[in-house]
């Protein structure tokens, strides 16, 4: 029976790439004294190639885009503090998000949430998304001294939720770091479809986060 749910954040219930792309064209405009020498689009587009779908952290990228475009008058350290500042005011939640958890909630499931990421900056996104109120446990990476996908994260997260694995489902984007790992631990997996992959292997396969209630309904 199964008694949790539990997701991953970016990818999954945050639209990470609208967010990413609203963020980039704030921080154009907000920096423009410093930035304007640069076209807008093409500052946008290679900070999206350099974050790498958010696998490249901030810094690297920063320090880049100053090589780069030879941005004067700025600093990596200030464009990071702006990332880490504002960042959270653009996030873009997927359709229906408060609606399905509302319904889980309804129905009584344990939810919870791993995310791999940097602490308060992940949480400041999930309060953004306004959906902390629905979490029994969050679990962040940089918080938990481990990440996705190591076992480790995976059962602290059962345990937390007081469910075995085995009463788990997880719902993620990324076919390794999310689905294989939480399989592996024991729990059912439902991969949110992202076309930058092929074929993968999960126990059922979504579009919409509308289709998830049903889903468990059906395991419950």
């Amino acid at each position: 029976m199964i008694k949790a749910v539990i997701f991953d954040l970016d990818g999954t219930l945050l639209n990470r790439d609208e967010s990413v792309r609203k963020f980039i064209d704030d921080q154009y405009e907000r920096l423009n004294d410093w930035l304007h020498a640069i076209p807008k689009e093409e500052y946008i587009q290679r900070f999206i190639k350099l974050d790498h779908r958010g696998y490249v952290w901030k810094d690297k990228v920063y320090k880049q885009l100053i090589h780069e475009f030879t941005i004067l008058g700025l600093t990596w350290n200030e464009l990071l503090q702006d990332y880490l500042d504002h960042f959270k005011e653009k996030c873009v939640p997927y359709p229906d998000l408060l609606e399905m958890l509302e319904k889980l909630r309804q129905e009584n499931f344990l939810i919870g949430m791993i995310t791999n990421g940097k602490g308060q900056f992940q949480m400041d996104n999930i309060k953004a998304l306004k959906i902390n109120q629905y979490m029994d446990d969050i679990l962040i990476s940089e918080w938990e001294g481990v990440k996705k996908p190591d076992p480790i994260i995976f059962k602290r997260a059962s345990e937390k939720l007081n469910v075995y694995p085995e009463e788990c489902v997880f719902i993620g984007d990324h076919p390794e770091k999310d689905l294989q790992a939480a399989q592996a631990v024991g729990m059912k997996g439902i991969w949110k479809r992202d076309y930058h992959w092929g074929r993968v292997k999960a126990d059922y396969v979504i579009d919409d986060l509308k289709e998830i209630p049903e889903i468990i309904g059906q395991l419950k």
